[in-house]
């Protein structure tokens, strides 16, 4: 009976002790009163879906625009035509057989003009002429008359010249409708004479070399047509037998047309039609 005593003492000992030793339980805090009455909070409204955002300018149309609006700048051509074909009327007044009369020729004059720039040029030039010389009888060089002479104090020889030149022309392209130029050339000249009268009949070929120096103008019609009236100064020198190497100093004047080249413009994005 001590025993079981003793055991119930020990175990009363042990769960005061372990009673004495846990911690002591803190009592629930009061609630507030602005906590018990706040009104229960209401959700916030979820956005909507079915509003439509404001709608953008196209990035595409916007770039048209600013390109369209940026100005293009194209470098200017050259205001002269780059090519010019000249072909009309000429006229020479020349003493081809150096028998001291002026033979009255009538015939034709052509060239082609490269302009290099605003006032230089090069020409290739062509002419020909046809006509009558008088001849004097007591002096017929270059025709030999040793049989069968005219009786007369003059005769008449067919005359006929022609020359091929080239070098440069100096236009001033500075006014709207006339174009003042000169020109510098130098090429061949032939010159063939037939003498006939009754019973005589001969002929004459001589070739040598020829200048021209002189000028004139253009009268502009519009962009592609042209006017021109020019006289020059031409020089040339034969080599008859009977004569050897002579010069002579000759006129020369043309009229006729001229037919330029014309640049087509470029058509700047302000000039296009729009849709």
């Amino acid at each position: 009976m001590s025993k079981c005593l003793g055991v119930l003492a020990i175990t009363v000992a042990l769960c005061a002790l372990s009673w004495a030793q846990a911690p002591a339980q803190s009592p629930p805090p009061a609630p507030s009163p602005d906590a018990t009455q706040a009104p229960p909070s209401t959700p916030a409204p979820a956005p909507d879906t079915t509003q439509t955002p404001p709608a953008q300018p196209p990035a595409s149309t916007t770039s048209t625009q600013e390109t369209s609006t940026i100005p293009v700048v194209h470098k200017p051509g050259p205001q002269f035509p780059r090519l010019e074909l000249f072909a009309g009327y000429s006229f020479a007044q020349a003493g081809f057989f150096n028998s001291g009369h002026w033979a009255q020729l009538n015939g034709w004059n052509a060239s082609f003009d490269i302009n290099l720039t605003n006032h230089v040029g090069f020409v290739v030039d062509a002419s020909e002429y046809l006509g009558n010389s008088q001849i004097k009888t007591n002096s017929p060089a270059p025709f030999q008359c040793t049989v069968n002479c005219p009786s007369g104090l003059t005769f008449n020889a067919g005359t006929r010249e022609y020359n091929v030149l080239f070098g440069l022309q100096f236009p001033f392209h500075r006014r709207e409708r006339w174009t003042p130029f000169g020109e510098l050339m130098f090429g061949h000249d032939g010159v063939r004479g037939r003498a006939f009268l009754d019973n005589f009949n001969e002929t004459q070929v001589s070739s040598g070399m020829a200048l021209i120096a002189g000028g004139g103008a253009d009268y502009k019609i519009n962009e592609r047509f042209a006017l021109r009236f020019k006289a020059d100064y031409l020089t040339t020198r034969t080599s008859f037998v009977l004569l050897h190497h002579e010069t002579q100093d000759n006129l020369r004047l043309s009229v006729g047309v001229v037919i330029r080249s014309v640049r087509k413009k470029k058509r700047n994005l302000e000039e296009e039609p729009t849709e």
